[in-house]
């Protein structure tokens, strides 16, 4: 019985850990979308045309990353880099450069379709925006651990 609540805690304390991880993730997403529509001050016709297509994008690059950290960087981590045999150090160089590759295919596949709903220059601005989000992003992060220090 008493493993059973311990059981029983392990797995709140998890998914309350998980729920707050996903809550931060939406929340930063939500700011992202603010930002990005903001800075390339869409109208709200450009800006339900704009998302889904960004959208899309944006998570084949996430998928691409996460398979870029799960695969790539774990077994670098994990068995340490001079542990891995020279084949095995050539197929995950050609693995990342393959994941490069992709991601670049799919932004080139985004600024087509965004052409069709966007001006070309509200396509230049999305690359500055993005950048500006990411330094926004990681200023907040410097100035909470600094507050934690």
């Amino acid at each position: 019985m008493k493993m059973k609540r311990i059981i029983l805690i392990l797995v709140l304390l998890l998914s309350a850990g998980i729920h707050a991880q996903r809550q931060d993730h939406d929340k930063i997403k939500a700011f992202r979308t603010a930002h990005i529509t903001e800075q390339l001050d869409m109208t709200s016709s450009e800006a339900e045309k704009f998302w889904p297509i960004f959208n899309l994008y944006d998570d084949k690059v996430e998928e691409l990353r996460n398979e870029e950290r799960t695969v790539i960087f774990s077994k670098i981590r994990n068995g340490g880099l001079d542990a891995l045999s020279d084949k095995e150090a050539n197929d995950l160089i050609d693995r990342f450069m393959e994941i490069k590759t992709l991601e670049i295919t799919y932004k080139k596949e985004m600024i087509e379709e965004l052409r069709k709903v966007i001006s070309p220059k509200k396509i230049i601005k999305l690359n500055r925006a993005e950048e500006s989000f990411k330094r926004m992003l990681l200023e907040r992060l410097k100035q909470r651990r600094g507050k934690r220090e």
